[in-house]
């Protein structure tokens, strides 16, 4: 019995010995499973050498898992993850619902987690080198490092990309299929499953680099609101980098009454380098109507800015061979330069010149220039100039040339080049104490050189012979003396006088032409000069009036400031034959007229009669204190008048018409908003008619004044702030309910509609002119003008003007325009509906940075705070 008994014990320790070496296998099984790169797999012993081959590790790293629950299958050598499952192998993290390893095949799959109908909910999220990706599956080979993901989504840069399927070839490289990209900040933040708009491209590559990434794309088409759009391009380069990138420039859309529809500013934008850019713009036209407009902007910090530009284009308006039918070729060329304040202080260069076609404003296909009303341009001014100055000298050199041009005469205005040599102002019997007492101590005198270059010539003669022949070339100099001094305390004493002394290359003389029936001149080469001096006298003083009332009425003074001045103005008569800067000849009654032969020049002509004028000024300023709650003091101005002035002058060397044309003037601001600009002048000597004529005669008869010449300017902005106070309106105070509408907050009221502030603005101009001369019947203008902006909701904007001519009774310039803020993107319209320049304008663009270099939203360039210098 004891022995059976020993036997027992005996096979119990067999068994239990044995049941330990089994679990402590299945243990090294286990450990050997989820640590295969630490295994090394011995070949049987060689005689060579007496060594032994190790092959290499299978993986690079270790393999480290995670999850509620795990479970191995040796046999199949496979590991199974499910509930909250991780797996980490380098620089790369899987979490998902579920987890499989394929050890003998190095091959990861992860899914999601379920939902009760079978579809992802949560996705598998992997990291890998700070960027994340979610896919719906997901699986990856360890030893190469490709991987498959099925509705992975990928953020890049401001965007994110959701493609049906995403094969991963490298770190570097990944090729997806039917991807799309989008920008909106809802959809990547994930508080709405639906992107407002998104790319869509069947095919994607994205590459990625250390500094940037980018995405190349087959065809793609653009989607709003899931609704596919005509913006469909062959290819796309989307470049995910803070430097500037090369992109196609979305245009807007519309139609033109004279031209017909339209794609405005289509193009395409190219960084050169690090300090150029270029963009080429086109406008396309149904009726055959098209512009070309390449630019060109250059940076260096701290030194320029500026861009080189054209404008070449052919308008088509009517059809060919009816009689409205026309074709014009327009162009512009421009040049803008500005010197940073920093590059050097004493040595300045900027630069503004246009040359442009005398028909471009009114023919150009370009509509930025109708929605900004530079189709009315009259006159196009352009120039070039270099100041030049010192650190030890009182000198400024000033080097221009400038281009003027009259589209109404078609003659254009050259000056190249000017020189201005100018000798800063100066004391000339400076005191030694630096305390200037009386007239001498306070002469101060201010000179210096002006060397000119100017003709007059029309478009086709620029630069030609014939223009030339027309140059004409001027010297002047300038010497001014002032000096003033306080009389009898209360008044200013002052003294000026001026010289001047010129030369020219070029005089004229003139005849009357009885063949043509004109008065005709003919410019000499003849170098000429003269020499004039003026002086002048004034004295002035300030008196102050105040006039109170009683304590309790609203009104509670008048203050009343006046400055009156009189001067006597002197200068000889340069028409003297002894001086010999004036001629005669015989006009058409045969009456013998006397004219300058400096007359059409640079340098101006003296004085052709003796001026001995006193001259008369009151300048005045009338305010207004009244009662006010709403000031600390109790009491606010109001101005009546911020100024209003009257002066004329009287010369008692003139043989007849001794006094001269009486002129007022003033401006205020009433009630603190309305803007007033006046001005009224008087003729006072009396203007007779002959039966039958419209042109009067000015005779000797004194105090019969008439209007010469009335303006009157009204400017009236409103605004939402006008009414309701400059603090905004505390909603707070009304409603309690709060809520969130696309990241901002909002009162609600009690039927759940969200309540905000409708900012606006409404400036409302009226201009009424009138001049006479002597004419029977004077000339009259007179406009009304409306614009304004309204913000209908947070993302609801109205903008337009309205302008009534009054005399012709017809709607003038008038524009109507609106902006959608569409969270991620923008809708502009604009519209002209009246006028020669019919036309509708459509534009949609998106936001993101990212996508104002590759689908232009605004034209990125060298303003950006992210470029690159």
């Amino acid at each position: 019995m004891t022995e059976k008994i020993a036997l027992v014990k005996t096979g119990f320790k067999n068994i239990s010995l044995i049941l330990i070496i089994l679990i402590f296998n299945n243990f090294l099984a286990l450990l050997n499973a989820q640590k295969l790169s630490e295994n090394k797999i011995v070949t049987a012993p060689v005689r060579k050498s007496d060594t032994i081959k190790v092959k290499k590790e299978q993986l690079e790293a270790v393999v480290e898992t995670k999850a509620d629950n795990i479970r191995n299958d040796i046999p199949k050598k496979m590991t199974y993850l499910n509930k909250k499952a991780e797996v980490k192998y380098q620089d790369m993290k899987i979490e998902a619902d579920y987890i499989s390893i394929d050890w003998d095949k190095s091959l990861i799959f992860a899914r999601g987690e379920l939902d009760s109908l079978g579809k992802v909910k949560v996705p598998v999220v992997t990291t890998q080198g700070g960027k994340k990706y979610e896919t719906d599956q997901f699986s990856y080979n360890l030893k190469t490092k490709q991987a498959i993901a099925f509705n992975a989504r990928t953020e890049e840069s401001e965007g994110v990309i959701v493609a049906e399927k995403t094969k991963k070839y490298n770190d570097s490289v990944f090729f997806m299929k039917r991807g799309k990209y989008t920008t909106d900040e809802y959809f990547i933040k994930k508080k709405d499953t639906i992107a407002d708009y998104y790319l869509l491209a069947p095919n994607i590559k994205l590459i990625k680099g250390k500094n940037k990434s980018q995405v190349i794309t087959g065809p793609i088409q653009l989607y709003i609101e899931q609704v596919p759009t005509p913006l469909i391009m062959p290819f796309a380069i989307l470049p995910f980098s803070d430097k500037r990138s090369a992109g196609i420039l979305i245009p807007s859309f519309g139609e033109r009454e004279d031209v017909g529809f339209f794609l405005n500013s289509l193009g395409y934008y190219q960084p050169i380098g690090e300090h150029f850019d270029l963009k080429i713009l086109t406008d396309i036209y149904t009726k055959g109507s098209w512009n070309l407009r390449p630019e060109m902007n250059y940076k260096k910090n701290y030194r320029y800015t500026g861009s080189f530009s054209a404008d070449i284009g052919t308008t088509i308006r009517g059809i060919k061979g009816l009689s409205d039918y026309s074709k014009t070729g327009t162009y512009r060329i421009a040049w803008r330069h500005q010197q940073d304040s920093k590059a050097n202080p004493f040595l300045t260069f900027a630069a503004s010149v246009d040359v442009v076609s005398n028909k471009f404003y009114n023919n150009t296909v370009n509509n930025n220039y109708a929605f900004n009303q530079n189709n009315l341009n009259a006159q196009q001014n352009s120039s070039i100039s270099v100041v030049k100055r010192f650190l030890t000298l009182p000198i400024t050199i000033t080097g221009t040339s400038s281009y003027s041009q009259n589209f109404s005469t078609g003659l254009a205005d050259l000056k190249l080049p000017v020189l201005n040599v100018a000798i800063n102002q100066f004391y000339l019997f400076k005191p030694k104490t630096g305390i200037r007492e009386g007239l001498l101590e306070n002469i101060t005198v201010n000179t210096g050189v002006n060397f000119n270059n100017y003709v007059q010539t029309n478009e086709g003669e620029l630069f030609t012979k014939a223009m030339f022949d027309k140059l004409q070339t001027g010297l002047k100099n300038n010497i001014a003396l002032g000096t003033n001094t306080t009389v009898a305390k209360y008044f200013t004493f002052s003294l000026s006088a001026n010289i001047d002394n010129a030369l020219t290359t070029k005089t004229v003389t003139r005849f009357y032409n009885p063949v043509s029936n004109k008065v005709e001149d003919v410019f000499n080469k003849k170098i000429a000069g003269y020499s004039s001096f003026s002086t002048s006298a004034s004295l002035q003083t300030v008196l102050y009036g105040m006039l109170n009332f009683k304590k309790g009425s609203a009104v509670q003074a008048i203050r009343h400031m006046m400055t009156p001045q009189i001067g006597f103005n002197y200068s000889p008569d340069f028409s003297s034959p002894g001086f010999g800067y004036y001629k005669n000849y015989y006009s058409d009654r045969g009456e013998l007229t006397p004219y300058s032969i400096f007359d059409r020049g640079i340098i101006g002509s003296p004085n052709s009669s003796l001026v001995e004028a006193l001259s008369f000024a009151i300048n005045n300023n009338l305010e207004m204190k009244v009662k006010s709650k709403k000031d600390s003091t109790g009491v606010r101005k109001i101005k009546i008048f911020e100024s209003l002035n009257f002066n004329t002058n009287y010369n008692f060397a003139a043989p007849k018409y001794k006094w001269s044309i009486f002129s007022f003037n003033g401006q205020t601001t009433l009630f603190d908003k309305l803007n007033l600009n006046t001005s009224l002048t008087l003729e006072p000597y009396q203007i007779i008619f002959a039966p039958g004529s419209d042109t009067g005669i000015r005779t000797e008869n004194f105090g019969n004044f008439s209007i010469q010449g009335f303006n009157a300017q009204f400017s009236y902005p409103l605004s939402s702030e006008t009414f309701s106070g400059k603090e905004k309106k505390d909603l707070s105070k009304k409603y309690t309910k709060k809520g969130e509408i696309r990241n901002e907050n909002y009162y609600f009221d009690d039927d759940d509609y969200a309540r905000f502030t409708q900012p606006w603005t409404l400036n409302i101009n009226a201009q009424y002119s009138y001049t006479r001369s002597l004419t029977r019947f004077g000339n009259k203008m007179a406009s009304v003008g409306l614009d304004g902006s309204l913000k209908l909701t947070p993302f609801w904007s109205l903008s337009g003007n309205l302008y009534y001519d009054v005399i012709s009774k017809q709607i003038a310039n008038t524009r109507l325009g609106f902006s959608r803020d569409q969270r991620s993107f923008t809708i502009n319209f604009n519209w002209i509906p009246y006028g020669q320049y019919k036309v509708y304008d459509f534009f949609i663009g998106i936001k993101a940075n990212i996508l104002r270099d590759a689908l232009k939203y605004k034209d990125r360039s060298f303003t950006q705070p992210n470029a690159p210098f």
